[in-house]
């Protein structure tokens, strides 16, 4: 199977590159920032109307709220290609990085190639990871960085549980989310369950690898804002004349709108053709991923308690953001918790051998994902 590994890395990448929008997004935040840090700088010059969540610093001085670790990741490929190397080839690498990594994850849990195939295909290509990662848009991005380091950090739980790798990743995972970090405590029980007389030592080396990101993030909020805590969408111009913001940016109020979207999300019906059309608005998780319903069946298990708990805590931030996520396919906000439910599904799957309803479940959410992708990025047939 590792002989693999390249060809099923290189052929998810082709595939993100094939069926993404015809040329560069121009929400390049990122690739702007790493080439702004490149030359001693953490802010870009420039303030094209398009890039609308630019905080003004001063004269020529505008700052990215967003988390930089995309733009850290970007730095050698800036470096090489110049400042106009096109972003979404990142999100196709790390979208790619993410199939390989459930890929051996699975093989990790259990030595099963079929579940590995099975599992890679579904995080790949039949899950919004496939639009996300063939945009690479940076709100886009952000979320598949977020999600491939945290992958990482979760092999590594699998395998030598290292606490200095896993805080490591769950750091460049935080750097990419800021509210990943509610799975540290998920990292330090399985640490403790697993390694009981080494523990202290463990979760000395998880914070050891964890406090650099959290020193850097701290220092560059400070050298921004004058403060060390992440405030920069709250200094955005007129942020909160946005209808959705009418409760500040986050707030209990918004939950039921996600609610609806995560659940009851549909796609748009016309009158002509095409007739059906992903909505913008987003689109409920049973419908782009209809095989994500074997994580359900792991809520009673005493083992996948502190998982459920860490999808929980990250869901409650999300859940009371203003917005839901649009302009979207699916749910997006979904993916700051994918690698636990992945974790939970191939755990429920290894336990028996696949089924035809498993073969079933992969082949829909594949063709869901396969439309949504073919509609918006080729056709341009979408609507709220």
């Amino acid at each position: 199977m590792k002989k693999l590994f390249l060809p099923i890395f290189i052929l998810t990448f082709v595939i993100y590159k094939l069926f993404g929008p015809v040329g560069n997004t121009p929400y390049n935040y990122f690739t702007r920032l790493s080439a702004a840090f490149l030359n001693g700088q953490f802010w870009i010059a420039e303030n094209p109307p398009w890039l609308s969540e630019l905080v003004p610093g001063g004269s020529n001085k505008f700052y990215i709220v967003y988390p930089p670790m995309p733009a850290i990741a970007s730095l050698p490929f800036v470096a090489i290609f110049g400042k106009d190397f096109p972003q979404q080839i990142l999100a196709h690498l790390m979208g790619a990085g993410i199939v390989l990594l459930t890929v051996k994850l699975a093989l990790r849990i259990k030595s099963n190639y079929k579940v590995a195939f099975w599992s890679g295909t579904l995080v790949g290509l039949g899950s919004v990871v496939w639009f996300l990662s063939s945009v690479g848009s940076s709100w886009y991005l952000g979320q598949i960085s977020a999600m491939f380091f945290m992958l990482f950090a979760l092999l590594e739980v699998a395998g030598k549980k290292r606490g200095l790798i896993i805080g490591t990743f769950l750091g460049a995972s935080y750097l990419s989310r800021i509210h990943t970090v509610l799975a540290l405590p998920l990292f330090i029980y399985l640490i403790a369950k697993d390694r009981k007389s080494s523990f202290l030592k463990d979760v000395f080396q998880i914070v050891v690898g964890f406090l650099p990101f959290l020193m850097f993030n701290s220092l560059y909020n400070y050298a921004r804002f004058g403060v060390i805590w992440d405030k920069g969408y709250l200094l955005i111009p007129e942020i909160f004349e946005e209808p959705w913001y009418q409760n500040g940016l986050f707030h209990p109020s918004y939950i039921g709108r996600h609610l609806e979207v995560i659940f009851k999300g549909l796609p748009v019906i016309k009158n002509t053709f095409p007739y059906i059309q992903p909505s913008w608005s987003g689109m409920a998780i049973w419908i782009t991923t209809p095989a994500f319903i074997y994580s359900i069946k792991t809520i009673r298990q005493k083992w996948a308690v502190p998982f459920w708990l860490t999808i929980l805590a990250i869901a409650s931030v999300v859940f009371m953001h203003g917005t839901t996520g649009f302009a979207q396919f699916g749910y997006r906000f979904a993916v700051d918790f994918y690698p636990f439910l992945i974790f939970l599904i191939i755990k429920n799957v290894t336990k028996t051998d696949l089924k035809w309803h498993h073969w079933l479940l992969l082949f829909i959410s594949v063709g869901v994902n396969f439309w949504g992708v073919l509609w918006i990025n080729k056709f341009g047939w979408v609507s709220y």
